[in-house]
């Protein structure tokens, strides 16, 4: 039950994070698009479509043929950003490393910059389906952006079997290029600063901020700066989950 309320807090934080940088204001004429978009792909590719609006928090789903080897059938919308019964369908630890990921790819995003919506993330995920089996499913993610072109408004999430192979579990794709990068902790080098990488190590291992503070010859104030950020950048509540979800990252 513990490891559940993990899970949960981990997507809660990641919904309030992406839907913080969505628009304010809704543009139509941008909702149509990508709900055309989401019923064309499953259309075309047989795909399950999920089409979330981060201002509205709510999404749609388009069930092509997968639809149904998922067990899918009749489920066409979420009060939520997140496609619940998909995530469901797979074990809990694959569910934190989709979490992971999908981190990892903002944070991406962010230090792209100019560019960074010519980038999607392609994910290899392991589901239990109703009739018992054990397949890998292959998810791609697309973020739609608002009118000023740095607000993610619409996210894209499409859900087919693998039809394609790549080194890891993750990896971010320039959809121009074509290039690949792989999603491992050599891409979280960035998340964190020098200062606050130091001061959440010395967090680890038990010091308090003012040990902190005499160790790095900082102030205490400045050492609980560092702390906000740390909470802000990883998306947790306390220095616990952040150490937990640091490690995992591979910055600890």
């Amino acid at each position: 039950m513990a490891k559940n309320n993990h899970l949960q807090s981990d997507f809660t934080r990641l919904d309030k994070l992406l839907r913080k940088e969505a628009l304010d204001t809704g543009d139509l004429s941008a909702a149509v698009d990508a709900y055309a978009y989401g019923r064309a792909m499953a259309l075309v590719e047989n795909v399950v479509a999920v089409v979330s609006d981060m201002a509205e928090g709510t999404s749609r789903i388009f069930g092509g043929g997968f639809s149904g080897v998922l067990g899918l059938d009749g489920y066409s919308e979420e009060n939520s950003i997140w496609e619940r019964r998909i995530i469901s369908l797979m074990p809990e630890e694959e569910q934190h490393q989709k979490y992971i990921a999908e981190l990892r790819f903002y944070h991406f995003l962010r230090q792209a910059g100019r560019g960074a919506e010519n980038y999607y993330l392609m994910s290899r995920l392991r589901m239990t389906v109703p009739d018992g089996r054990n397949l890998e499913v292959l998810h791609r993610m697309y973020y739609l952006y608002g009118g000023d072109g740095r607000k993610v408004r619409y996210a894209v999430c499409l859900y087919g079997p693998m039809t394609v192979d790549f080194k890891g579990r993750s990896v971010v794709v320039n959809s121009i290029t074509g290039v690949s990068e792989e999603l491992t902790s050599s891409a979280d080098a960035n998340i964190l600063s020098l200062r606050e990488k130091q001061v959440l190590r010395l967090i680890d291992s038990g010091l308090k901020s003012r040990d902190i503070a005499e160790a790095l010859h900082i102030s205490v104030h400045t050492v609980s700066r560092h702390r906000q950020e740390i909470l802000g950048k990883l998306q947790v509540k306390n220095s616990h989950e952040a150490c937990r979800t640091a490690r995992t990252l591979g910055l600890l």
